[in-house]
């Protein structure tokens, strides 16, 4: 990739959310993206570091809240502080997405533009770097607006679906993995699942998209102007962090999927070819952690009898002994401590009601 192109692109990463799913090591101010599960490092500076060599640094863009802002500055230090933005207040993907596109408008308003989540683990680089450039040649290529799907492994009901159609025939593309989007698809329930999984066509919609910047105006002019109508003001601003400040809580409450990606006219999805986890809870950790003859994933030292296939994590130095008991997880921070069965693991965020204020 040449330099000139290369500083035409620009990333911008997803990094709000509540941090609810993986209680007590998150918190409100400190969610999954922000949390070391996986080692000495974030998902959100594993993020970052995943776009080295494809994005130049000054042309990642964070979004993130206020509550969470003063974390990611301590960990993103080597970014641009201008390129770490705060939203007013959570108004969901489309006018996060708007936002951000508001913001390349302002430094180029032609450059090609990926969006990204904060808080997903990619272990291949390369890979991952691959597709993104294949989808990057077709969005700059066909004008159209970009997904990446990942090939479904299961019948997940809590993921959303994208069907594909006809493989594209884009110039210089014709070996890549492009496809014609037929339709986007809500989460299923589990029978529809099913059906989607044994037709092939149908890949999980990761969240991940790649656009020219006149490709998302025009679309956002034809199906969401007010929208538009914001993006354009943010680049006529000259005093953009008031304009945002004043505008975006007037925006409407939309994901990025309704209010554009299932009504643009042309849609194109690159299948993904790296390894891709949304780390959705706990069990979803304890598979990337060490496991003991017992089948017990831990990340701590560990004693246990007549134990299996239990959950451990501890962020202090204590040492966790487990007798009798099976299909649990054990999670100890600092201040608390989670003892669940593993079939409530998608059911943590339901205790947040009951917890005292300051351990949320």
């Amino acid at each position: 990739m040449s330099s000139s192109a290369s500083s035409s692109r620009y990333a911008l990463i997803l990094a709000g959310g509540s941090g609810q799913r993986f209680w007590p090591v998150s918190r409100d101010s400190l969610p999954k993206q922000l949390l070391k599960l996986f080692g000495d490092k974030t998902l959100l500076e594993m993020t970052v570091e995943r776009l080295d060599g494809l994005v130049p640094k000054e042309n990642i863009l964070i979004l993130t809240n206020h509550q969470q802002e003063a974390a990611v500055r301590a960990i993103l230090t080597d970014l641009p502080p201008e390129n770490i933005i705060a939203e007013p207040e959570k108004r969901d993907t489309a006018p996060a997405i708007a936002l951000g596109v508001g913001l390349v408008v302002s430094r180029n308003p032609t450059a090609t533009m990926m969006v990204l989540p904060a808080d997903h683990l990619i272990k291949d680089q390369a890979a991952f770097q691959q597709v993104l450039t294949q989808a990057m040649q077709a969005a700059e290529t066909g004008g159209s607006l970009v997904t990446v799907g990942i090939k479904p492994t299961w019948p997940c009901p809590s993921y959303g679906y994208v069907e594909r159609g006809r493989r594209s025939a884009l110039p210089g593309l014709e070996q890549a993995g492009v496809y014609e989007v037929v339709r986007f698809r809500e989460k299923p329930n589990p029978e529809l699942a099913e059906f989607f999984l044994s037709q092939g066509s149908f890949v999980w919609n990761a969240g991940m998209f790649v656009w020219t910047i006149p490709a998302i105006f025009s679309e956002f002019s034809r199906h969401c102007p007010v929208l538009a109508d914001f993006v354009s003001e943010m680049r006529n601003s000259r005093d953009l962090p008031a304009t945002i400040s004043k505008q975006f809580a007037k925006l409407p409450k939309l994901s990025i999927d309704y209010a554009l990606m299932e009504k643009a006219s042309r849609v194109l999805n690159v299948e993904a070819t790296f390894d891709w986890d949304d780390v959705g809870n706990w069990t979803s950790v304890g598979a990337y952690l060490q496991k003991d003859g017992n089948g017990n994933q831990h990340n701590c030292a560990l004693s246990q009898y007549e134990s299996g296939h239990n959950i451990v994590f501890s962020q202090t130095q204590q040492h966790i002994a487990l007798l009798g008991v099976t299909d649990l997880i054990v999670v100890q921070s600092p201040d608390a401590l989670l003892i669940a069965t593993r079939s409530h693991a998608e059911s943590i965020k339901k205790l947040m009601d009951q917890l005292p204020k300051e351990l949320t």
